[in-house]
């Protein structure tokens, strides 16, 4: 079973029912399951009820990784990605938000079953019609009243109530390239010799920068199974712009890691990104859509003056005339 699942991913195939699938069309998957086809909800347990017995697999695979030498341990890099889940971002909310939706809902219903009460003779296609979508209303009212009785309001690091999903509790809203997705800030760090992943994990309820110390606490355990406990200590440690932060910082500076984390403004000091046409296009993309189509208003700055021809270039580039 651990074999079929391990290569959907490698492929792609995230879904215990494109698995399923793929044992009964793909003959490298029936070969690995023995020409037996396991049901979709088989791999969807075995997934979700065997965490702790795979998960020392994957150390058994790092240590035959490291007697073969693919371990440097000189630098480690951490990065991450966005992972969509299979929820909709329509149930997400905060607890005050959701309580606002079941009150909508139970509002809706009401009035469904209000109008036939006042329009007895109605035609019974419609009456059906109605009364599944006051059924639908109901069940969604209710699945909302029972996860909120059920269930505590998740916070942020400064106290403040943070939307929670209720189809998908661990996962949240993020912002990607591609748009908004409710999922999860898929965190890894490797070894640089050889690109070996010592330590991944998801997270689905914090930002990328709060991903940081807990990421590396799990890197330094697994580097005490592999019998080298005081590695951070000597080594070098990477990460991008995106976990960049005081508290951040302050956590490296006690860890003994020789660390280099790039800040959130250090394309502005670089004079490569100065001339770059596609740096400053994305730019623009950026600005517009965080100011939803606004225009922005020059300055003085964006207008180029040369005392010696005394002449001045608008942001278009064109000279302008006195």
């Amino acid at each position: 079973m651990l074999k079929i699942i391990l290569l959907g991913y490698v492929h792609g195939l995230v879904s215990s029912r494109r698995i399923a699938q793929a044992c009964e069309t793909n003959i490298t998957f029936m070969s690995l399951s023995g020409d037996v086809q396991p049901h979709y909800t088989s791999i969807a347990s075995f997934v979700s009820k065997m965490s702790e017995q795979i998960a020392p697999l994957f150390t058994q695979i790092l240590m035959i990784c490291d007697e073969e030498g693919l371990i440097g341990r000189n630098m480690f890099a951490i990065d991450g990605c966005k992972i969509k889940s299979n929820a909709s971002k329509e149930w997400s909310g905060t607890f005050e938000e959701l309580e606002r939706k079941q009150v909508k809902l139970d509002k809706a219903s009401k009035r469904i079953l209000a109008c036939h009460q006042s329009q007895d003779v109605m035609p019974e296609d419609e009456v059906i019609h109605d009364l599944k979508q006051k059924e639908k209303l109901d069940k969604s009212a209710a699945k909302i009243g029972e996860y909120l009785a059920t269930k505590e309001e998740k916070l942020g690091r400064k106290g403040k109530s943070v939307k929670s999903n209720i189809t998908d509790p661990d996962s949240a809203k993020m912002t990607t390239s591609k748009g908004t997705i409710q999922g999860y800030n898929g965190i890894a760090i490797n070894d640089d010799k050889h690109q070996i992943i010592l330590q991944a994990q998801t997270w689905g309820s914090v930002g990328e920068q709060q991903t940081l110390k807990p990421a590396l606490g799990q890197l330094d355990e697994q580097l005490k199974k592999l019998g080298t406990p005081n590695t951070l200590s000597e080594a070098k440690f990477t990460a991008d712009s995106g976990f960049h932060s005081e508290e951040n910082l302050k956590y490296l500076a006690t860890t003994g890691l020789d660390s280099y984390i790039a800040d959130t403004q250090f394309r502005s000091r670089n004079p490569l990104f100065k001339v770059s046409d596609t740096y400053h296009t994305e730019k623009e993309k950026r600005r517009l859509k965080r100011s939803k189509g606004k225009p922005r208003l020059f300055t003085s700055k964006d207008f180029h003056y040369d005392e010696e021809q005394n002449t001045c270039r608008c942001p278009a580039g064109k000279t302008l005339w006195q």
